[in-house]
């Protein structure tokens, strides 16, 4: 039983109102205060909650990128990814006039996670970025995941996160790993090493590799690709591959 008081309706247990009526439960006290009405009421205490109590649901204040990675320069912190959605991942994976693969995985695109950027994230972030979930940013171009042997073993060697390389550079990367498949050998970092140097460009920001000057292994490339700045986005370890962040620097 309820009684309806008022244009209020308010339902204790479920801690909601609307502007219908205003019930109260029977159990509560009601005692006449007011001269000439038939009587009041007095609220439980246990419906109130005090300042201290509200202050602890107040979510924390969130803290801007250039605060949390204050080592950061202005460049890394305004690289940040247009793709914001799994819609926007998709359409980006299945863009073939800029990139020759459509798949991010060797095998099956489930093998790997993939997840979108928050807005306002910069490439220099970290598991901070992502809930303290490890993972590592990503620039599509067209090197199929996870990353092989050789490929973990190079990114350690030069102590690069995958985000850091240039794209150019890992079609060389990809180019000595085919060449060495076609010859039945497998890959070596010592070797490609022998051939290639590791040059850091903009306050060691990006890397990039070029031919060492006599050992010219590989001719450059007669176009660089364009437009993959801004388009990156996050890889996860999934069920199906859980050591697909192993044995190489994630940021």
């Amino acid at each position: 039983m309820y009684l309806r008081l008022s244009s209020l309706y308010f339902a204790p247990s479920l801690h909601r109102y609307t502007k219908s009526s205003f019930c109260i439960p029977p159990s509560w006290r009601f005692t006449s205060r007011i001269p000439n009405a038939p009587f009041s009421f007095e609220l439980p205490s246990s419906l109130f909650t005090s300042c201290s109590d509200m202050s602890s649901h107040v979510p924390p204040p969130r803290v801007s990128p250039k605060d949390l990675y204050a080592w950061a320069s202005h460049e890394l912190l305004d690289e940040c990814s247009c793709l914001l959605s799994t819609r926007a991942i998709r359409e980006h994976k299945g863009d073939s006039c800029s990139y020759d693969h459509r798949a991010f995985s060797r095998r099956h695109d489930d093998d790997i996670a993939v997840l979108p950027c928050t807005l306002g994230e910069p490439v220099c972030g970290d598991e901070q970025a992502n809930d303290g979930v490890p993972f590592f940013y990503f620039y599509q171009v067209g090197v199929r995941l996870p990353f092989s042997r050789f490929e973990r073993e190079l990114l350690t060697k030069i102590n690069a996160a995958p985000a850091q390389l240039y794209p150019n550079s890992w079609g060389f990367v990809k180019a000595f790993d085919i060449l060495f498949g076609f010859l039945g050998c497998a890959p070596s970092v010592d070797i490609f090493l022998h051939f290639f140097e590791v040059k850091r460009q903009r306050n060691n920001l990006w890397v990039t590799f070029r031919n060492v000057p006599g050992r010219v292994l590989l001719t450059p490339f007669q176009n660089s690709f364009t437009g993959w700045k801004g388009r990156f986005f996050k890889v996860c370890c999934s069920d199906l591959v859980p050591s697909a962040l192993d044995g190489l620097p994630l940021y």
